[in-house]
């Protein structure tokens, strides 16, 4: 049986390693790259066993994954969003007292698309590219309330974007119109961002483990062996994204590489009978890339979701968001997919504030403030450690 595969491939000055397990690139060496940064190709090919094997003889090949089906981190209903005043995430993470405002910082997101006659995204020059066949724009309104928050200008005095000095925005639509996808579509926008100067990605998306394995027994298969080749098709794709990630940072000596920020998924039920808590899904669960947590607000302190996933690297305001609705407007959403692209925001301001530090700027010293600067003081009592990562991410002030 043949099965689709993206395979990663190596155009210039990279090793690489086995495309399995250790898929990854090696650490750069200035020889290696002649004059200019590191480049991938993805390509989409359909495989048989023998095929793989081969593959995995080629120096060229950094990665081979099953391609899998994607979705939206679907936003959902929280009985607690009524408590939070409008657009309160912002002054969560301290945007509104930061001097800076992410001006100079390229930003990309990997969504449904955008809506981009939207007033709030007047001013900024929007560079898309549709990876998923059904065309530009945002005929679901996810991407578009993501980029608000991220990027947004105010909309009828509301300010609804945390890095509001940003520019330029790369906007991949992943996603079709009916928020599913393609991992190859992901991995081909990843390295597209990478090679367009991206110092900032957000991705508000999941991989359908159950729906791969239903294609399978869709196909013929048994339901045994559909779930066991599933599970090995994400666990490749776990592989492709360490391997891109690898690719990002031997990016940094020539390009700074690049803050990658993921939804950590909204699968949980710490409110349900009995309570059960899920972990961090791809592509939040890959090395290298900042897995969100969402908040809510109880009097003075902060808690997590009870729909947010356990582990994250950070947290962020999850419940409640407004922002840009495709059409015009503005509306209010919940789940960890609206505390990626606060993360994301501040990302964008912590890369600004870098430049006025005799730190190098690049994706490991950006990474290293963002966690060194989330608080964890600002919990409500009994918020277990493990659900809301290193703390609240919070803007250079």
């Amino acid at each position: 049986m043949t099965q689709k595969y993206t395979i990663l491939r190596a155009i210039r000055g990279i090793d690489t390693r086995g495309p399995f397990g250790d898929a990854m690139l090696l650490p750069p060496r200035p020889e290696a790259f002649g004059s200019g940064p590191p480049e991938l190709q993805v390509d989409v090919e359909a495989l048989r066993p023998n095929d793989i094997r081969d593959l995995s003889r080629d120096p060229s090949v950094a990665g081979i994954a099953m391609t899998m089906p994607t979705k939206l981190v679907e936003p959902i209903a929280d009985p607690a969003a009524a408590a939070h005043p409008p657009a309160w995430g912002i002054a969560a993470v301290g945007a509104d007292r930061s001097p800076y405002d992410g001006a100079g910082v390229i930003v990309a997101v990997l969504d449904t698309g955008i809506d981009a006659g939207h007033p709030a995204f007047q001013g900024v020059t929007l560079v898309q590219r549709d990876f998923s066949g059904s065309g530009n724009g945002d005929r679901d309104g996810h991407g578009t309330h993501c980029a608000g928050t991220i990027f947004g200008r105010d909309v009828d005095g509301t300010r609804i974007g945390v890095a509001r000095g940003v520019t330029r925005a790369l906007i991949g639509k992943v996603l079709d119109d009916s928020g599913r996808g393609d991992s190859s579509w992901i991995f081909d926008a990843l390295v597209w961002a990478f090679q367009e100067g991206a110092q900032v990605v957000s991705m508000s998306l999941g991989f359908d483990y159950p729906g791969l394995a239903a294609q399978l027994r869709a196909r013929g298969m048994p339901e045994t062996a559909a779930v066991s080749v599933a599970i090995e098709g994400y666990r490749s794709n776990m592989e492709m994204f360490n391997a891109i990630m690898a690719f990002a940072g031997a990016r940094a000596p020539f390009m700074g590489g690049t803050t990658v920020i993921a939804a950590g998924g909204n699968d949980s039920g710490r409110s349900r009978n009995p309570p059960f808590e899920v972990a961090v899904t791809l592509p939040a669960s890959a090395k290298g890339i900042v897995a969100v947590g969402a908040l809510g607000r109880v009097g003075d302190g902060y808690v997590v979701a009870d729909f947010s996933n356990t582990l994250p690297t950070l947290s962020a305001p999850g419940v409640d968001i407004l922002s840009a609705r495709a059409g015009g407007g503005l509306r209010s959403l919940s789940g960890t997919s609206m505390a990626a692209p606060h993360a994301a925001g501040v990302g964008a301001l912590w890369w600004q504030a870098m430049r006025n530090t005799n730190v190098p700027m690049n994706m490991g010293t950006v990474g290293a403030r963002l966690i060194a600067s989330a608080r964890a003081n600002v919990f409500a009592q009994g918020v277990d450690v493990a659900d809301r990562g290193a703390g609240l991410i919070t803007a250079p002030a």
